[in-house]
């Protein structure tokens, strides 16, 4: 039942990933859309795990459509793409806003 509900979490996130992330990534421009979705999905995800949700909802909400919804790899090969001074700019900005999110969502629901 869980890796169901985590199936059907990914399932909706991952397509509105793709919808924010093409929107609003450029080709040769900072990729504005992957850092909007992963800074939104730590926020969510600090909002959630606040809240102790039941396993199930956690595997749903949680693992299931933030962990759909955020993206590692496209960040780490968009990073690479901006070479060593605007990607390292890009991923130290990236993490110290997802995390202050995150921190945000936990404080907000605590």
């Amino acid at each position: 039942m869980t890796a169901l509900l985590v199936a059907l979490g990914a399932a909706v996130g991952a397509p509105l990933r793709f919808v924010v992330a093409s929107r609003y990534d450029e080709p040769g421009r900072l990729p504005l859309g992957t850092m909007l979705v992963n800074v939104t999905g730590s926020g969510l995800l600090g909002l959630l795990s606040a809240l102790a949700l039941s396993g199930h909802a956690m595997a749903l909400l949680g693992t299931g459509f933030c962990g759909g919804f955020t993206t590692y790899s496209a960040f780490a090969v968009q990073t690479h793409g901006l070479g060593p001074r605007r990607g390292t700019a890009y991923a130290a900005g990236t993490i110290v806003t997802a995390l202050a999110a995150c921190a945000a969502g936990f404080w907000l629901a605590a």
